[in-house]
């Protein structure tokens, strides 16, 4: 048995689905992969996620330990995220998931230039 949250878990892929139930989650780490960014680069650089939404998975990944937050006393305010330590260990994770991205895309679709 596994615990985290004081909630229980059989299984630790349980614990990572549930982590990562979403494609916004996975976005966000992927472009902090990168290094830090600001909040308006995120917004920008993430399709079709809404302010709203990019501020729920940004809270989100800041509560469970993936990312940092930092703010600074400055008018206009500056916010900087960032991968923790423990987020930065799924960069193995992230980019295997591009390659097999990429190669389903190569075998099942096609590749377009914008």
């Amino acid at each position: 048995m596994y615990i985290v949250n004081d909630k229980e878990y059989v299984c630790p892929v349980t614990v990572t689905t549930e982590i990562f139930n979403d494609k916004w989650k996975l976005d966000v780490i992927w472009y902090l992969l990168e290094g830090e960014k600001r909040y308006t680069e995120l917004f920008d650089i993430i399709n079709n996620v809404t302010k709203k939404t990019l501020t729920a998975k940004l809270r989100e990944l800041e509560q469970i330990g993936i990312i940092n937050r930092e703010a600074f006393a400055e008018v206009p305010p500056r916010v900087i995220y960032s991968l923790t330590p423990l987020g930065a260990e799924l960069r193995p994770l992230l980019e295997e998931m591009y390659k097999w991205g990429l190669t389903y895309v190569k075998k099942q679709g096609r590749i377009t230039e914008d």
